[in-house]
């Protein structure tokens, strides 16, 4: 796509925010040096005030740069919408669609979704980033994501939930676990074996720490981490066990490796996983479409999970 409805000079200030300098940006958009200088000096003296603080390591934002760079990125965002518009107004299935989500949905939804995605739509372009669910949130609000599929979305007025579901708390274990023949299980019950938990940088830690602080006491020393991947092989091992959703660890539990077992008590509180957008943009036709196709995928992996895991 060549449209630059974005004026140059803002292009070559998000280049050099992104980058860190004038040479680094130079060297990446492939623009010389001297002429991205004079761009964002010419912004510059227009506005009267310097949108990067020059500092030994380089170059960083002012408010006033950042406040830039954000309305770079928002018409960088309304031209990519108008092209697809375009081209789907000519009868093309075309686009670009940009999906920020959790690292834990990785090896399990997001992989299918784009699977069944490209043979849908192959001339989408879809760009997917990771992020934890309040930087997600972030993306949206400031145009870099279309879509955000995240978990325990906190309500905000600029952010659209378009779907949402709940998802119980589980613990998950080897099938040849203590536990794993268990219909049900406290937390009482869980905190008697060894466990691995994830990091205070994850949601779910956070609203187990704020809920059940005494599962985290001295006496009760779990392993942490911010590795879903290492999470999960230690409870397929046999030696630990954890507190997550099915989402966390649905390849596994489909492929009989781990079981889930409901946590049940009077306070537990599940969490959530949301497909959002902004509310302060139309989305273009082609991703609302992706989104409804997103929403459907999550639903259908958690019924498929349901079948495998529901005991008589």
């Amino acid at each position: 796509m060549a449209l630059h409805l974005v004026p140059r000079g803002l292009q070559y200030v998000v280049a050099v925010a992104e980058h860190g300098s004038i040479q680094a940006a130079s060297r990446n958009i492939d623009i010389a040096a001297s002429a991205i200088d004079r761009q964002v000096k010419l912004i510059e003296e227009r506005l009267g005030v310097p949108l990067f603080d020059r500092v030994p390591s380089g170059m960083a934002l002012t408010p006033v740069g950042e406040a830039i760079v954000l309305l770079a990125r928002r018409w960088q965002s309304d031209e990519n919408r108008i092209w697809s518009d375009v081209k789907q107004m000519q009868g093309l299935d075309v686009g670009h669609f940009r999906l920020v989500a959790m690292d834990s949905l990785m090896n399990g939804v997001v992989p299918d979704f784009l699977g069944r995605i490209y043979d849908k739509y192959p001339r989408v372009r879809i760009d997917v980033d990771v992020a934890t669910p309040d930087d997600a949130v972030d993306a949206l609000s400031d145009g870099r994501s279309d879509i955000a599929l995240v978990f325990n979305l906190r309500s905000r007025r600029d952010i659209h939930v378009a779907w949402s579901t709940s998802l119980p708390l589980h613990c998950v274990c080897a099938p040849e676990h203590p536990l794993a023949m268990e219909r049900a299980v406290s937390l009482k019950q869980v905190t008697t074996h060894a466990i691995v938990i994830q990091s205070k940088v994850l949601a779910i830690r956070r609203m187990l720490e704020a809920q059940y602080s005494w599962i985290f006491s001295e006496d009760l020393p779990p392993v942490a981490t911010n590795s879903l991947q290492l999470l999960k092989q230690l409870v397929v091992a046999g030696h630990h066990v954890a507190l997550t959703s099915v989402l966390d660890v649905a390849p596994e539990l489909l492929a009989g490796e781990l079981v889930a077992i409901p946590v049940k008590g009077q306070k537990i509180v599940p969490q959530t996983i949301s497909v959002a957008h902004s509310a302060q943009r139309v989305l273009p036709r082609v991703a609302s479409m992706l989104a409804q196709d997103l929403a459907t995928d999550v639903q259908a992996l958690l019924r498929e999970i349901e079948a495998v895991t529901v005991r008589a």
